[in-house]
């Protein structure tokens, strides 16, 4: 693939096990000098014997001291076991397992899979795909438990921010409730946006698109048009009803876009046919962020912030759309693929940002959280329907993902976030 780039230095994965491995050699360093000073004092104990009493004395003293100090480099082996296994224990290192049984649902028992991911139903041969288990290092992740999660969400509201991958991430969780229980549908706006319900537990669902998180429109043969300096009503007007909030970016941003502040063109995106200035698509992303972030930070109202981070494609081969493909029906194995610059441009800004919202929210006590999926889905790039999104279009579908399939492996790591169980790591780039 020509937009692949080889990540080595800067790969979090491997700048995270440099920080264990130094963490870990201090550690042991401590043990080593607490030993040679133990053993310096019975040198010098014995050195200096004068007598047999003495010296009988001294012995026993010594096995004092030992004795005194066993505790001392207990404690140090303890707490290096557990900071280390406090370390590796993140959700978002691991690997894909085989698993012998199926998902939880299927098309025939949840009625909210989208025809454009119901893969199976449109045809596909393979079920292999619906048989891999994310293991992370050192954690436990265990199966999404519907009857938990509705318990412990009554009287609640979520709201779900984005584009079609929240969509097809809504989808999920609703068909792993599914077992359980129906929601029912209160609201839906005639074409992305709509509000589930789920009257028993008086738990709201808000499914709100907004795919470039500020404020946009479209016109009849124009590019989308946003605004840098003004987020999307939709999501900011109804804010006070949220409890809990998933919001990531998306890859509309790498679409034609026109771009405005202060009500004024001031560029544009892929657009080599107009006259305005060149803005990167990343550079919009770092704006809709950080306006994005400060609201959040500084409202007065202070639900549970949950970002997730971006979701890679995995196109491969041809230039055309027409000619691009998705085919594979295994994971990834570890280091087989990178991911793509531009999607890795993407994840350093994001990264970037939420590091500053998180250290502003702590002061301000907003709970922000990350929801890191994007190297677990890098590696399943047989997630997708690919041919077999149920639609006419001459282009395969290699950004959705399948319902039942790996996105449903988002909301195991969704519960394990809220309820504090996850160890947070932020990852970084050189």
């Amino acid at each position: 693939m020509a937009d692949n780039i080889e990540v080595v230095a800067s790969d979090p994965l491997l700048l995270q096990e440099r920080r264990k491995s130094i963490s870990l050699m201090f550690l042991r360093f401590i043990g080593v000098v607490l030993l040679a000073v133990a053993a310096c004092y019975l040198f010098i104990s014995n050195f200096n014997s004068q007598s047999p009493e003495t010296e009988k004395n001294s012995l026993t003293l010594d096995k004092q001291e030992l004795v005194n100090i066993r505790p001392f480099l207990k404690e140090l082996e303890v707490q290096e076991e557990q900071y280390f296994k406090k370390e590796v224990c993140d959700l978002s290192i691991g690997k894909w397992i085989p698993k012998a049984e199926g998902p939880p649902y299927t098309y025939k028992t949840c009625h909210h899979v989208a025809s454009y991911t119901n893969c199976l139903k449109n045809g596909r041969p393979d079920t292999g795909f619906l048989h891999w288990k994310w293991q992370p290092s050192g954690c436990d992740l265990p199966p999404f438990d519907p009857l938990k999660f509705l318990n412990s969400m009554r009287n609640k509201s979520w709201a779900f921010i984005g584009d079609a991958i929240f969509s097809n991430h809504v989808d999920s969780l609703l068909c792993l409730i599914s077992p359980v229980a129906t929601p029912d549908e209160i609201y839906y706006d005639g074409d992305k946006t709509r509000t589930w319900y789920y009257p028993e537990y008086n738990l709201t669902i808000y499914e709100i698109w907004s795919p470039f998180l500020l404020a946009s429109r479209t016109e009849h043969d124009l590019p989308y048009q946003i605004h840098l300096d003004m987020l999307d009503g939709k999501w900011t007007e109804m804010y006070n009803k949220y409890d809990y909030i998933v919001f990531s970016g998306s890859q509309w941003l790498y679409k034609r876009i026109i771009m405005y502040e202060n009500n004024e063109v001031v560029g544009c995106h892929f657009c080599p046919d107009l006259d305005f200035n060149k803005i990167d698509d990343y550079v919009a992303y770092r704006r809709a962020l950080q306006l994005t972030f400060k609201f959040i930070t500084t409202s007065e109202h202070k639900p549970f912030v949950i970002f997730r981070t971006w979701a890679p494609n995995h196109w491969e081969d041809g230039g055309s759309p027409s000619e691009r493909i998705c085919n594979r029906t295994k994971p990834f194995k570890e280091g087989e693929f990178n991911g793509k610059s531009s999607d890795l441009r993407m994840r350093r800004v994001e990264v970037e940002e939420f590091a500053k919202a998180a250290s502003i929210g702590a002061r301000n006590e907003v709970r922000i959280k990350l929801l890191d999926i994007y190297h677990l889905s890098l590696l399943r790039p047989d997630g997708h329907p690919g041919p077999y999104g149920g639609h006419q279009s001459v282009e395969n579908d290699c950004i959705h993902w399948c319902l039942p399939g790996p996105i449903d492996t988002w909301n195991e790591l969704l519960m394990k976030v809220i309820n504090g169980d996850a160890h947070e790591f932020v990852p970084d780039f050189l």
